[in-house]
């Protein structure tokens, strides 16, 4: 038998005439594309009975399976074809986390456009801005969004033609569009068609969704990714030492689908079979109990507001998470009393995680190794406050100012570096490679540390770290440690100009409800815990602090506000 085989050949010039000619053999396995639309094929075929539970905005529950996913996405398909959408078009999306939103996601790219999810919590103009840069040609939008829609449409005009509204007829909302735009229904547009679209291949390096992070200077910036990069982070993800998505799983990702693919568990979900419920707008502490435990649910992810909120809520009603066995928390530093609750009062782990938008957006995870095993409760507490261990297939690095790298010693900082097949390489709109360094290095904007067994720890972000006498206070762990105050519910730390030092940190913080601080008593937590020179000179009892649209703290309006605190003392 002769098999036929392909090479691959290069020229080595040696000297000034000699040459040696190389070949390299290919191996003979198939070539196919890696379709994020294979993703739900599979799980409709192998799956087909894994449930999609959705809390709709008309205040029902909605029950699937991903076999339906599948058809109705096809079904989409032909609904964005009369919509006269095609390859690389941009669709947009302003949605909560259900069924509708879920059919976008993968009839989009599916059919070779592309997904732009947005975020509905960001300022009015930079959404219309997110919107024109991007070129969306169709909207899909929550009822909820109504009156954003109408205050944004003369905005819009020159790019979105259609704004098509994820609900059914019963429950369409008075929209007021700019001329040239055409409002329709969901629910009637897919009665209109036939689930008879055959899913294609295509070059699996093909754009599949782009989403805007509002972590940079000026204006939001795109982050575009690809089929391929999307397959290999829900592989990533899924493993069991990172998010531990199996089949017979049950998850929740409170962290929405409009925030970097709500972590890419949409695709995680359906790559594994696991069963998915989506909780739609209503994120509270009662809310989210009530779902977690009627939906079975075992694994849930979001940022920490939100485990507070649960918690909280909790503690007031006596109830109980009857099948919830672990949670991942990310976005920011969740306090080590989230974690010590969780897992001393109701049995449940938390977990850090920590990327970013240019990272699809997962990039490191706190799963355990052997050496964890042998450390004390209140050791093992403070290891889960660190955010983790790189995933397979990619890579990190921490540099100092020069760009050295800097030891795995748990000691040393620097700036964060990550390369990889699921980070980007430049912004949508930019050069290729215009976003990472000569050797493919992009650099985060985090301070960080690295431990011997290759746990990282955000120290800082580079614009938030404090120096003080030519030496760096990390802000992230002086306010881990403020929160952990019994009449603290939230604490920000601050760079503020000093006369003496250039920078002295100062803390912000938030009572909890029916409580009062005492500032002499959240200075007496840090005894022991941090050298003196990096205690906060001052705290100021605020009665609420800014965040922005992720629900992180807002540093940049609290620096303005106060960064010449110490010089009018």
């Amino acid at each position: 038998m002769i098999y036929a085989r392909r090479r691959r050949a290069c020229t080595i010039m040696l000297g000034r005439t000699n040459k040696l000619e190389v070949t390299a053999v290919l191996g003979l396995m198939q070539s196919q594309g890696l379709m994020i639309s294979s993703i739900l094929t599979h799980a409709a075929r192998h799956h087909a009975s894994g449930e999609v539970v959705s809390r709709t905005h008309e205040n029902t529950t909605h029950r699937y399976t991903w076999r339906d996913v599948e058809a109705r996405s096809r079904r989409l398909v032909r609904v964005l074809q009369k919509l006269g959408i095609g390859s690389a078009d941009r669709v947009g999306t302003l949605a909560w986390n259900g069924y509708r939103h879920l059919e976008v996601y993968y009839a989009a790219p599916g059919m070779e456009a592309i997904c732009h999810t947005i975020n509905p919590r960001l300022h009015p103009d930079d959404i219309a801005y997110i919107i024109n840069h991007a070129q969306d040609k169709v909207l899909f939008v929550d009822s909820s969004f109504a009156s954003l829609i109408t205050a944004i449409a003369p905005k819009i005009a020159g790019s979105v033609k259609t704004v098509v509204m994820l609900t059914d007829p019963a429950n369409m909302p008075e929209v007021t569009l700019a001329p040239g735009m055409t409002l329709v229904c969901y629910d009637q547009l897919m009665e209109t068609v036939d689930d008879d679209y055959a899913w294609p291949t295509f070059d699996e390096n093909t754009a599949s969704a782009l989403c805007y992070t509002s972590g940079t200077t000026g204006k939001p910036k795109g982050v575009l990714y690809s089929h391929r990069s999307t397959w290999v982070h829900a592989f990533a993800t899924a493993l069991p030492d990172v998010l531990d998505i199996r089949a017979s799983s049950r998850v929740l990702p409170v962290v929405p689908m409009f925030h970097v693919n709500a972590w890419g568990m949409p695709y995680a979900a359906a790559l594994t079979g696991a069963s998915m419920v989506l909780p739609g707008r209503h994120l509270d502490g009662a809310s989210m109990a009530d779902l977690l435990n009627k939906e079975r649910v075992t694994f849930t992810a979001g940022v920490p507001t939100v485990w507070l909120g649960l918690l909280q809520h909790l503690r007031s009603s006596g109830q109980r998470l009857e099948t919830v066995q672990r949670i991942m928390t990310g976005g920011s530093a969740a306090p080590p009393l989230l974690i010590e609750a969780f897992r001393d009062e109701y049995g449940v782990a938390v977990a850090h995680g920590w990327g970013m938008t240019e990272l699809s957006p997962v990039g490191t995870y706190n799963a355990p190794k052997p050496a964890q095993a042998k450390l004390t409760k209140d050791q093992a507490a403070e290891h889960m406050l660190k955010q983790g261990r790189i995933l397979p297939g990619i890579d990190m690095k921490i540099v100092d100012g020069e760009g050295k790298e800097l030891p795995w010693d748990g000691v040393a900082f620097g700036d964060l570096m990550v390369r990889g097949p699921w980070i980007a390489s430049a912004y949508y709109g930019d050069q290729p490679g215009s976003a990472v360094d000569k050797d493919g290095w992009f650099a985060t904007g985090d301070v960080a540390t690295i431990d011997p067994d290759g746990f990282m720890e955000i120290t800082d972000r580079s614009k938030d770290v404090i120096k003080s006498g030519g030496e760096w206070i990390s802000s992230i762990t002086l306010e881990n440690i403020a929160v952990s105050h019994p009449d603290v519910a939230e604490a920000a730390v601050i760079a503020a100009t000093h006369p003496k030092w250039d920078e002295r940190p100062l803390l912000l913080v938030v009572p909890r409800p029916g409580h009062t601080v005492d500032p002499a008593s959240v200075l007496a937590l840090y005894e022991g815990k941090v050298a003196k020179w990096w205690l906060p000179d001052e705290v100021v009892v605020v009665p609420e602090l800014p965040h922005t649209a992720t629900g992180k703290l807002l540093k940049t309006s609290l620096r303005t506000r106060y960064k010449d605190h110490y010089l009018k003392v």
